[in-house]
């Protein structure tokens, strides 16, 4: 068991000594060596405000296993952005070789991280890259002697943390897992979910408050600015509001109890109750309510952003629904909203309105006053019509040197930033190259920018970890100011009170589960080295192909465990179960999303998975009805059963899907006893693999029986002659076979025949 006490020392000028960190490099903070030394024993989850040194926290436990075992460290970080500071930040502390430290993340090809793999100490990487390795076996983390989550928090649900955390602990021997974060969020089911997840023993949590904390905590000021809604805006305000009055009726008609004052996360849950009622009952009404509380949803979103983003934004968002409507494949919600003249009547009032919100202006008095030499700032808005926006508007002032930091999907319209822009955009705003900062949410989580002097909220937020997270940027090695922007009597104020009662609340969770986890009965040594191991788990001997885009699916996950997976760029198919089955994973939503754009592009994919496999199967993972009529859906199923001759399966959810391609797998594999082979969409083959394929397809008897009749016989020709009486002379080829063999090959052909 490793110790704090003989590997980090106190130095006279407060340095910390290490043999594996470079001398004069980390400050000693009591603090962080009090929670390493818990981090050493225990798989740990440190929940610490930003600035605090999380990461320095992780550079001492890494130092110290390196110091202690052989093997490697994995540090995870949700984006590349950080995934780079941390890599140079353990470059320039850590006492190794700059080479044994990879940075990795999606722009680095496989064969290249593999080769890295093999001589790196210190791996950073995304988790979504070492998941797909893990799943394609070019990454192992058996030889991992310690596992750093950054943004733990992110650990739920289907998120790669909780997958990467399974394996490491299933896996490894001596697992040791550190969860960093700053906000986990006030709902206990959450934070318990992520405790449970990375199979958390401890929690460390400090915060300003905290004695030992206090010393290098720089004062942060907030202010509150409010301002007034401009007549002109609450007029186009009261337009949306009658709007969404109607199909509120239109609910209650319906049976379903709503009101306007609903938050927005209170109707996401009124709309995913009415999904799960219609998947019990096939009543129209509550398909028709589903339809209406899309609408609902549309129209709550458009007066989120005339209360606290301005017309600009809402016109922006108008243009691209009124661009979903019209188009064949548009949602019905939008659809029906611009056949409803009350919406209309909305839309037009919006469009034509010319004042812009009162919060831009107040910003930019607010920048023009605060901009000097050195002066870092940051303006945090949650969409990216504001950031174009404000990056345009701001950029007119004098001495302003303004970037957007956005994220990286491409949506309509609307180019998302690279990777490589992103980590170029944040050392330009480090060195001060740019000044002024407008991020999304991307920028939240992790930065490391320590002269930032002033965060600006363009809007408040209800979520308690992206308030915490924006709060951090500022303060963090000298004084800082937060201003947050609010408009009076809109959900800004009850956002912004929100975000607190919450920040409140997670701490108390914090140090429920924490007592929690103390409470439980602890393994003792004596114990742990008399109870037996477990038993070796049986040798996975079922193959299947998987398509790489297939890699983001749960799916895979599930099936990592209890098959051999080759990942590969299928030209058909997305799992390949044996010589003859191939099977076409769609989930519900873009099974419907198909048939509403046009069926070419589906019945194109099973046409050439029907021509390549004999046994081909498409399987439809979710809840088929509810979003178009089902006519058009039994339609499109009885085209692809009948017409093409391919079995449709629908599974519940990502886990049943894995279990029939288990299912079948196996019965193909071991019961069949038949190989696993890949076939092309296309014709171009070696004339070896034609004669294989033509004789593979005789009788269906397989690329093995195929290969020996081959060997035997020299040609097709003669195999087309052969008696059944030579027949049988062929390994593998019993009479039934040879009986079935030259059936196929003798009968007259009969276009009515059955």
């Amino acid at each position: 068991m490793e110790s704090l006490d003989s590997s980090f020392a106190l130095t006279d000028i407060e340095y910390i000594s290490h043999p594996f960190i470079k001398e004069k490099a980390i400050e000693r903070r009591a603090y962080q060596v009090s929670i390493a030394a818990t981090a050493l024993i225990r798989n740990t989850l440190v929940v610490l405000p930003t600035g605090l040194g999380k990461t320095v926290i992780a550079l001492y436990v890494i130092a110290s296993r390196l110091l202690n075992l052989d093997g490697k460290a994995l540090f995870l970080a949700p984006t590349k952005p950080l995934v780079e500071q941390h890599a140079d930040f353990l470059r320039k502390n850590l006492r190794i070789d700059k080479e044994e430290i990879i940075a990795l993340s999606g722009e680095n090809p496989p064969e290249q991280r593999e080769a890295l793999y093999k001589k790196a100490r210190v791996i950073v990487a995304t988790p979504q890259v070492i998941e797909n390795d893990i799943v394609a076996r070019r990454f192992s983390l058996k030889d991992v002697i310690h596992l750093t989550f950054d943004e733990a928090h992110r650990a739920v649900g289907n998120y790669s943390y909780v997958f990467i955390a399974k394996r490491y602990l299933e896996e490894v021997e001596n697992p040791l897992i550190l969860g960093i974060t700053a906000s986990p969020g006030s709902d206990i089911e959450r934070i318990s979910e992520v405790v449970e997840n990375l199979g958390i023993e401890e929690i460390e949590i400090r915060t300003e408050y905290d004695s030992d904390v206090r010393p290098y905590i720089h004062e942060r000021k907030i202010d509150w600015i409010k301002v007034d809604m401009p007549a002109e805006l609450k007029e186009v305000r009261e337009k949306f509001e009658k709007a969404i009055k109607l199909r509120f009726k239109k609910l209650e008609s319906l049976g379903f109890a709503a009101s306007p004052e609903l938050s927005k996360r209170e109707l996401l849950a009124l709309q995913e109750a009415m999904h799960a009622e219609a998947m019990e009952s096939k009543d129209p009404s509550i398909f028709e309510a589903i339809s209406v509380m899309a609408e609902i949803l549309k129209i709550s979103h458009g007066i989120e952003l005339i209360e606290t983003q301005g017309i600009e934004a809402v016109k922006n968002y108008l243009r691209r629904l009124i661009k979903e409507g019209k188009a064949r494949g548009g949602s019905k919600a939008a659809k029906n909203l611009l056949s409803d003249a009350v919406f209309r009547e909305a839309m037009l009032k919006a469009l034509s309105c010319k004042v812009d919100h009162p919060k831009l202006e107040k910003l930019k008095e607010i920048i023009s006053k605060e901009i000097k030499k050195d002066t870092r700032i940051i303006v945090f808005c949650s969409y990216r019509d504001t950031a174009e926006t404000l990056v345009n508007e701001l950029g007119k002032i004098d001495g302003v040197r303004a970037s957007k930091f956005i994220g990286q999907s491409n949506r309509v319209d609307d180019k998302g930033m690279r990777q490589r822009e992103q980590v170029e955009v944040v050392s330009k705003f480090r060195e001060g190259q740019i000044n002024v900062l407008i991020a999304t949410s991307i920028g939240e989580e992790g930065l490391d920018i320590p002269a930032t002097d002033l965060v600006v909220f363009y809007e408040a937020v209800p979520s308690e970890i992206r308030a915490i997270q924006r709060k951090g940027r500022t303060g963090r090695t000298r004084k800082g100011k937060i201003i947050v922007l609010m408009t009076k009597g809109t959900r800004d104020e009850a956002y912004y009170w929100s975000s607190l009662r919450k920040e409140k609340l997670m701490y108390d969770q914090i140090y429920r589960i924490r007592e929690n986890l103390r409470k439980r009965e602890q393994v003792t040594l004596f114990d742990f080295e008399k109870s037996e191991k477990p038993e070796a788990k049986e040798t996975k001997n079922l193959l299947i192909y998987v398509d790489s885009r297939e890699m983001k699916s749960g799916v895979v996950k599930e099936l990592y465990s209890k098959a051999e997976l080759k990942i590969k760029n299928l030209e058909v198919a997305d799992y390949v179960l044996s010589d003859r089955v191939a099977v076409e994973r769609k989930t519900a939503e873009d099974f419907i999303n198909s048939l509403i754009k046009g069926e070419r592009d589906l019945f194109s994919q099973l046409l050439s998975l029907r021509k390549s496999y004999l046994r081909p199967l498409l399987i439809i993972e979710g809840e088929l009805y509810g979003r178009i009529h089902p006519n058009a859906i039994r339609g499109a199923l009885a085209a692809i059963v009948v017409d093409l001759g391919i079995p449709v399966i629908q599974t519940k959810s990502q886990q049943e899907t894995a279990e029939i391609l288990l299912a079948i797998a196996k019965r193909e594999q071991e019961i069949k006893s038949r190989e696993i082979t890949l076939h092309s969409g296309k014709t171009k083959r070696s004339l070896k693999e034609q004669q294989e394929y033509i004789v593979s397809a005789i009788s269906n008897i397989g690329p093995v029986i195929a290969r020996n009749l081959l060997k035997h016989f020299k040609t097709i020709e003669n195999i087309v002659n052969a008696s059944e009486e030579d027949l049988v002379k062929v390994p593998k080829v019993g009479k039934k076979t040879a009986r079935k063999i030259k059936e196929v090959l003798t009968t007259p052909y009969e276009e009515d025949s059955d």
